[in-house]
């Protein structure tokens, strides 16, 4: 099965994009967003309103644009009963494509991934996508803290995205007291220095996390029993002691204690998509790492197991920014298929009127089939019901898979052995 989220929120960032490169002449452009719970007759009722009122809109032109924009929204409208159970959101507009004269009527119909709670209609020379723009922003926020007896780290995990946000040091001195004082001097200097050790990592931690308002939990971790004693001291204000949802042990403090306990928590954390990139993107190198015959990597390789059958799970970079072409010779039949970056691909356009053949040499080399190469293999998945995921280059498992494997990867069910397959 396909892991829905991860693609679904990949098509809708794609297609945001797309709409946030339209422009409309004046203000011709419709925005219109439905929650689930609003009735489709009402929306109706409030479209056939503002039909009439586009009416009075001077311009002719634009007058006309507008009418028939809600008219084709109403047309949409028609084939739904009731909203879908994350609400509907329809784009539709006018947009010129070589100046004023050329335009043409665009629509969008999108249901959203996740329910959305906002009626909204907007008639305007942009489409508003901020609304669905909003969903991308991750709302849970987790607190990290890594304490041992020389160093403190306060960090935050948001999505996939880890910050360090403060870095202490302690100032405790060494249990080995000095010549002359006594154990028991020594010993109450330096209990008082690790109270105000701990006064000081409190504080930071209270004024930070205090203004997260989605904080969803605080992990505190470390190596030795000093997490431990801090946990149960009045160091946290009791609003965000009630937050501690782990106390973990780790090797290493400050930045690499913080990536640790990321990784040692994924279970906690296992509905922030870093932890779980890291993860998919880790399986993946442990196979090619053992050589087990169970990995797969390239466009070439993966694209024939991928038509074999054979994949299990196949990972793309968010960003691949590669176009497929099916070139073809209109004099002598020689086809071949290229994969060409974005910026390449521009400059062919539509144009191949300079292209050679390389097999006869006329200039008749042109392309038959132009797919973004992305969406090709998603296509390709989702037919055999090969699970999909969407790695970003936010992980150094995702910037790996991009740079050392060029993106394009999958796990695969079995083992080719010959001409069997072995589980």
């Amino acid at each position: 099965m396909v892991e829905l989220e991860s693609l679904s929120r990949h098509r809708l960032k794609k297609t945001l994009e797309v709409l946030a490169s339209k422009e409309g002449r004046g203000t011709e452009l419709i925005s219109l967003y439905i929650p689930p719970e609003r009735q489709i007759h009402e929306v109706m009722a409030n479209l056939r309103e503002e039909h009439g009122t586009a009416s009075n809109i001077k311009s002719r032109t634009t007058r006309k644009n507008v009418q028939d924009a809600i008219e084709r929204v109403m047309q949409r409208l028609k084939l739904f009963k009731q909203p879908p159970p994350t609400g509907l959101v329809i784009f539709c507009g006018a947009i010129p494509q070589n100046g004023l004269g050329s335009e043409r009527m665009e629509t969008y119909v999108l249901v959203p991934p996740k329910p959305i709670n906002v009626y909204f209609y907007r008639c305007d020379s942009r489409f508003h996508i901020e609304p669905l723009m909003e969903l991308f922003r991750e709302k849970e926020t987790y607190g990290i803290i890594i304490i041992d007896v020389n160093e403190a780290t306060i960090a935050t995990l948001q999505g996939r995205r880890m910050e360090v946000i403060k870095e202490l040091t302690s100032g405790i001195p060494g249990k080995h007291r000095a010549g002359g004082q006594s154990a028991r001097r020594f010993e109450r200097i330096r209990e008082a220095a690790v109270n105000d050790y701990f006064k000081r990592v409190g504080g930071h931690a209270n004024e930070i996390f205090s203004q997260i308002t989605d904080l969803k939990g605080i992990i505190i971790g470390g190596p030795g029993p000093t997490k431990y004693d801090f946990e149960k001291g009045e160091y946290l204000n009791y609003m965000l002691k009630g937050k501690i949802i782990a106390t973990l042990d780790t090797s290493y403090v400050g930045r690499t204690g913080v990536k640790e306990i990321i990784e040692k928590s994924g279970e906690i954390l296992r509905g922030v998509r870093y932890a779980e990139e890291k993860k998919i993107v880790q399986r993946f190198l442990y196979e090619i790492g053992h050589d087990t015959g169970m990995a797969a990597y390239g466009e070439d390789e993966v694209r024939r197991n991928l038509k074999e059958g054979l994949v299990d799970t196949l990972l793309l970079t968010e960003r691949l920014n590669l176009t497929y072409f099916k070139f073809k010779c209109k004099t002598c039949g020689y086809s071949e298929d290229r994969i060409l970056d974005n910026s390449e691909a521009a400059k062919i356009g539509g144009d191949t009127s300079q292209m050679q053949c390389p097999k006869c040499l006329n200039s008749t080399f042109t392309f038959e089939e132009k797919k973004d190469l992305q969406d090709m293999l998603i296509d390709e998945a989702e037919k055999s019901g090969v699970n999909v995921e969407i790695i970003s280059t936010e992980t150094e498992e995702g910037v790996m898979l991009k740079e050392s494997f060029g993106g394009i990867a999958a796990v695969l069910r079995y083992r080719k052995t010959g001409q069997q397959n072995q589980v």
